[in-house]
């Protein structure tokens, strides 16, 4: 167990390697809170689908069902998934509705799945524009069971948590989180849900070109969350937003919904998280889904490196990590990059700063020591085709790079680094990675970069940038890595009516239990249901036919 605030969270051997920076966006399942009428929501969606799905699904969804410990009767607790998940080496988690992209990949890194402790309203029984249980748990789930996919699942994460994101995207979260919330909620007003869209439709139209994570937002919502997979002409379907949407699911396979083949120009194509898809993609197998996911890393940051990376993590705001050739990686939020020859020459952070390498923070060099920023040269000394880092001890004593002795660094660019060198720091390979000075005076033209009376200046060694990406070098140097979003979820205010619907729910839940089906009671609940909501009650004799048993006439 884990204690999070009041509440005790059951950890198990895959969640308990989370990093603690992703523990605030877990929840406790409120299973207690589930009424009698979402019990039932959840066993119609599950028998419908099942109905159809048997035919029209991948084959490893309805064997991932039993693997992956989804019941179709309840609403399946975290704990008993968990039990039955670490066997394949995944867990999930309860979260409260849409959470930041980032983190999100995080978390599937770590092979957990985040499941929304939310669950559909009977209004939205058909698709729901908000993450609810039935999508995660019965839709993204069961195919886990599948390997291949489950590699690609978590490989996506992996790459995509290092997604460098921009303001816009923020922005367009929070106004789709908050939309969802109002458009699922039934005390939501008109006015309201109106007011959202177009806070919505707004921030879209103002977008400029697509960030990182925009677009691989995109590779995932047209693989992980809307794919289908085989023959273009007859694919099956493995995309959890399809296989939780009774509507969705059988209106995807029709003509008038246009397939294009999965390729790296997904990542291109934006869609709209709360209505039904105008078309969608089909890969032809779950390799191919990784072969994609791969050609288009290849094209990030974290491969890339380089000025334009580092001027993207920059113009993010946000936590980000630079890498030196050297292996020595920066964890800051980045300020300024002076370039010179389209060339990163010296990079700056005013905020807490974590060195690492291998992804493990470097020993006294983590955000209580450069608290307040660190800022260091990048490249070649002038004049110099020997870089730094490939010099040998021969090399460095000539050049006057020894401990204790007083030395003037004039790098290519016009970065000037002048002071006593105090000590170096090695990796495990024997390249110099840092060289710490005192006395120090860092100049740039005719400004000061770095003063003496400012303590000691510690330089990152290194030739070139080789890779930039989201988030810090190691999980454990900062422990607020991610925002948590700004709504909450809403609770449902039930009037008299609802309540009154929930306890004749109750009703037929103990006469399915019994085993006996008693026609008189069921029509005289019928006939309080049709007299409470006031309408045709065609979709609720439906709804209670499933909620007996799928073999009642």
């Amino acid at each position: 167990m884990t204690k999070k605030g009041d509440l005790e969270i059951e950890f198990n051997e895959v969640t308990s390697k989370l990093p603690k920076s992703l523990h605030p966006y877990i929840v406790k399942q409120p299973y207690s809170e589930y009424t009698y009428q979402n019990q039932s929501v959840w066993r119609y969606v599950m028998r419908l689908n099942l109905n159809y799905l048997r035919k029209y699904a991948h084959d490893s969804y309805i064997d991932g069902l039993k693997l992956t410990g989804i019941s179709i009767d309840k609403i399946p607790r975290m704990e008993g998934m968990n039990r039955i998940l670490k066997d394949i080496g995944w867990a999930a988690v309860a979260v409260d509705g849409f959470i930041p992209p980032n983190a999100f990949m995080a978390f599937q890194a770590h092979n957990v799945l985040v499941i929304s402790s939310e669950i559909r309203t009977i209004d939205h029984i058909g698709y729901t524009p908000a993450p609810d249980i039935i999508h995660e748990a019965a839709g993204h789930a069961p195919i886990i069971a599948n390997p291949e996919y489950a590699e690609y699942l978590r490989r996506f994460g992996e790459i995509g948590s290092k997604a460098i994101s921009s303001q816009e995207d923020d922005k367009i979260f929070e106004a789709i989180r908050e939309l969802s919330i109002l458009k699922e909620n039934p005390n939501s007003k008109e006015e309201e849900i109106a007011m959202a869209t177009k806070k919505v439709e707004k921030i879209q139209s103002e977008l400029s070109e697509l960030s990182e994570m925009a677009k691989i937002r995109n590779l995932h919502w047209w693989s992980v969350e809307y794919g289908l997979i085989g023959d273009i002409n007859n694919p099956k379907i493995y995309g959890a937003g399809l296989l939780s949407s009774i509507e969705e699911s059988k209106d995807c396979l029709s003509e008038d919904i246009k397939k294009i083949p999965y390729s790296i120009e997904a990542a291109e194509t934006n869609f709209d998280i709360t209505t039904a898809q105008p078309h969608l993609f089909v890969t032809p197998t779950f390799s191919h889904l990784s072969y994609v996911l791969e050609k288009f890393a290849n094209k990030m940051c974290v491969r890339v490196g380089g000025l334009s990376s580092v001027e993207k993590v920059i113009n993010s705001k946000k936590l980000g990590t630079i890498q030196l050739s050297t292996g020595i990686q920066i964890s800051s939020i980045f300020t300024r990059v002076i370039s010179f020859d389209d060339k990163p020459i010296y990079i700056q952070s005013s905020s807490s700063t974590a060195l690492a390498n291998n992804n493990k923070e470097l020993i006294g060099h983590g955000t209580n020591y450069h608290k307040d920023g660190f800022g260091s040269p990048v490249g070649k000394l002038e004049g110099i085709n020997l870089a730094i880092e490939d010099m040998s001890p021969k090399d460095l004593e000539a050049y006057g790079i020894v401990e204790g002795k007083h030395t003037q660094l004039k790098f290519e660019g016009g970065i000037v680094v002048e002071g006593i060198i105090i000590t170096g720091k090695r990796d495990i390979m024997g390249k110099i990675q840092l060289i710490s000075f005192k006395d120090c005076t860092v100049t740039y033209n005719d400004e000061f970069l770095f003063k003496p009376e400012w303590g000691v200046f510690d330089m990152a060694v290194g030739k070139e940038v080789v890779s930039v990406f989201a988030g810090p070098a190691d999980d454990n140097s900062f422990l607020q890595n991610f925002k948590l979003p700004k709504t909450n979820s809403q609770e449902i205010k039930y009037d008299d009516k609802s309540l009154q619907l929930h306890k004749l729910y109750f009703d037929v839940k103990k006469i399915r239990e019994s085993g006996e089906i008693e026609i008189n009671r069921l029509k005289i609940i019928y006939n309080e249901i049709i007299v409470i909501i006031q309408m045709n009650g065609l979709f609720y004799l439906k709804f209670m036919k499933f909620s007996l048993t799928p073999n009642l006439n």
